[in-house]
């Protein structure tokens, strides 16, 4: 039986083999699921704020900039190569419905600059919206599902070799 490994706000925590990294009632936030195929390692970042974090805060990774830095370095330290990083992100829901709310919109370009300055695909998305979100990394299988509101499980994305081709268990 795999391991659920629950990955909560301004979190940053790395799996492999046969763990499940879960990240649950997401709402502005915005988390990045990445996975290396190769390595059967993975790892959230659950993203609270944009941009980088003062130099006096205590919880760093809670910033976009900061946990993603520590995603990738997390990634590498477990014998991952940047270039085989492939990323999904979850979140951005404005679900307080307040016309006025930015912070959802401005984590989302956050974290895609930041990505997209690393040089690392974004594969598939889910952002935006008013439901709050959830998402669950299969490690082993590269796959990523995420739910919105009330409802069920969806697939979003599953990690293929190089050639295009995913794995066949």
């Amino acid at each position: 039986m795999k391991e659920v490994v629950d990955v909560n706000t301004g979190e940053v925590k790395l799996g492999t083999g046969e763990e499940i990294l879960r990240s649950v009632a997401i709402g502005s936030c915005i988390v990045v699921a990445a996975c290396d195929f190769k390595k059967k390692t993975g790892a959230l970042a659950h993203i609270m704020l944009p941009g980088r974090a003062s130099a006096r805060s205590q919880e760093k990774t809670k910033y976009a900039a900061d946990a993603i830095e520590e995603m990738v370095n997390k990634m590498t330290d477990a014998g991952t190569s940047k270039d085989d990083i492939e990323v999904c992100l979850i979140g951005g829901a404005n679900i307080l419905k307040n016309d006025d709310d930015t912070i959802c919109s401005e984590n989302i370009r956050s974290t895609t600059e930041l990505l997209k300055e690393r040089q690392i695909p974004i594969k598939a998305t889910v952002l935006g919206g008013e439901k709050r979100k959830g998402v669950c990394l299969d490690i082993e299988s590269s796959t990523v599902f995420y739910t919105e509101g009330d409802e069920k499980e969806k697939f979003l994305w599953k990690a293929c070799d190089k050639s295009g081709q995913a794995e066949i268990p």
